[in-house]
């Protein structure tokens, strides 16, 4: 049976994430070039929307004149159809601005005036005469080209083409036919325009209206009205030198949000990544601080994972020295025991002529005996197994428990004072074990009194403990919370009473050291309370 090679799934890693985000922080800019086009669009439908107003005041005004000739003679144009003309009931009739740069086709530039087949009427040429001021004062304020023409669409108002005819044009011809007509053409510009021009199309236009002037229902005269429309990047290029300024600071901007993504996240991850490494090949001085932290979740992070990998290394180095104590503890019982049951093999099989009946019987108790130490030995096991792990649950004071261990211990003259009424984190009967295990083993060295006083340090209920038994000496200080460590091997001590006592209380946030008392033992403890 073949198996298939499982792909790991493909992830970016943190710098191309970062460089990511940095390259998409830079394009951002360049992007928004393009979104201008949109702004022009607007700009251009701006502008077709104010000539619409203007043209249809003028139109206004020379709808008024023409119509004050009428009676006089003057002649109109063709007949607007009925489709073309606002609905009689309907007292509004807006025209909105359509031009568009992405839907309009961009005409050639606006064609030259040609002569006239029929010069205007003079009626029109007053008419002319009469609006050129209000063009010229109305073109000062909005920048727009103004021809007014008249049904035949020869010029009779616009500076130099007065006189000649725009009626070849197509909106000009559109609007001759009643209807109003917009139109986008190309700009030619006296001078060449600056490079950024080529990057919209919008920037080289010229929106055209032409506003068709109706009277009695018959085409007056047509207002035709053309404006470049505003462009952003004219601005930005009159404005090239804090443009430029500009880029510069995105661009250090930029360097500087890499620099704080490298400092405070990349770096400081590369370094974690070689410190595991580093712990992978057991090297002790790996657990130090790392050089930077970075963010403070990123210090967190760090920090709880070395001091996860300490604890791990340290138990899986307290495990190993466990297990060669163990072995050379078990050693020397299971080799009595072998060699005790050896020798009464040999016997039994010399059929009486090997050992007496009181060697048999002695080698029989020894076995015993060893038999007895290795239960104890491996029932001690068991009570360091579950204190190493025990949950921290429960609570109570150490005034009733110490009258229990005064029950437990007759022989003990126990006494107890101080802060003892406080509530610790610990259950009755974990408190029990601890205290039952440092009164046996003050039984054990001599003691004939043991004395619990409780002093209250904020968060930590303070407990000595001390007895008038045998003192420790300088040499086995350091070892007695050492777990298989007793000098009462011979009378039954297995030397784990300390190392349950201390693995309890670390347990349950507590902890236990030895002091220094003139005479006796002391132990001082401190218990979290609740």
């Amino acid at each position: 049976m073949t198996t298939g090679v499982v792909r790991a799934k493909w992830r970016p890693t943190l710098g191309q994430i970062v460089f990511a985000m940095l390259t998409t922080v830079m394009v951002l800019p360049l992007i928004g070039l393009f979104i201008f086009r949109l702004y022009d669009n607007q700009l251009i439908r701006q502008t077709e929307a104010e000539l619409i107003a203007q043209s249809s005041v003028l139109a206004a005004v020379y709808g008024r004149e023409a119509e004050a000739r009428v009676a006089g003679g003057l002649p109109l144009g063709v007949e607007v159809p009925p489709e073309a003309l606002p609905p009689p009931d309907e007292p509004l009739s807006p025209i909105q601005p359509n031009l568009d740069l992405a839907g309009n086709d961009l005409l050639a530039r606006r064609p030259d005036a040609q002569p006239a087949a029929t010069p205007a009427d003079a009626g029109y040429l007053a008419i002319g005469a009469s609006l050129a001021p209000l063009l010229r004062d109305t073109q000062k304020v909005t920048l727009a080209g103004f021809r007014v023409l008249d049904p035949h669409g020869v010029v009779i108002a616009g500076r130099e083409e007065t006189g000649q005819s725009l009626a070849h044009i197509e909106e000009v011809a559109e609007a001759l036919r009643g209807h109003y007509r917009g139109a986008l053409r190309i700009h030619v510009r006296d001078k060449p325009p600056p490079p950024i021009y080529s990057v919209s199309r919008g920037t080289g236009v010229r929106v055209f209206c032409a506003m068709p002037v109706i009277v009695n229902n018959h085409v007056a005269g047509v207002i035709y009205a053309s404006r470049t429309p505003s462009n952003i990047f004219k601005h930005l290029y009159d404005e090239r030198g804090k443009f430029a300024l500009a880029t510069l600071a995105v661009l250090g901007v930029t360097l500087v949000i890499g620099f704080i993504f490298s400092r405070t996240i990349t770096r400081p991850m590369h370094e974690l990544i070689a410190r595991t490494a580093e712990i992978g090949r057991g090297d002790a001085g790996a657990f130090r601080p790392l050089s930077h932290y970075g963010s403070r979740e990123f210090a967190r992070l760090s920090q709880s994972f070395l001091d996860m990998a300490e604890r791990l290394a340290r138990r899986s180095s307290d495990i190993a020295i466990f297990a060669a104590h163990l072995t050379h503890e078990l050693k020397s019982p299971l080799t009595s025991i072998k060699g005790a049951a050896e020798l009464l093999q040999d016997s039994v099989e010399a059929r009486g002529q090997g050992l007496t009946e009181d060697e048999q019987k002695t080698f029989i108790a020894n076995i015993l005996s060893d038999a007895e130490r290795l239960d104890a030995m491996a029932q001690r096991l068991r009570e360091l197994a579950r204190a190493e792990n025990a949950a921290p649950d429960g609570q109570t004071t150490l005034a009733p428990v110490s009258r229990d261990v005064a029950s437990a211990f007759p022989k003990l003259a126990v006494t107890a004072d101080g802060r003892l009424d406080r509530t610790v984190r610990m259950s009755a009967d974990k408190v029990m074990i601890v205290l039952s295990h440092l009164a046996d083993n003050a039984q054990r060295h001599g003691a004939q009194a043991l004395r619990i006083t409780g002093t209250d340090e904020g968060n930590m209920l303070v407990a000595t403990i001390s007895n008038d038994g045998e003192a420790i000496s300088d040499a086995n200080r350091a070892r007695v919370f050492d777990a298989f460590f007793t000098t009462r091997r011979d009378s039954g001590g297995t030397g784990m009473g300390l190392a349950i006592v201390q693995a309890m209380l670390r347990a349950h946030g507590g902890d236990i050291a030895l002091l220094r008392p003139e005479t006796g033992v002391a132990f001082e403890i401190r218990f979290p309370v609740a």
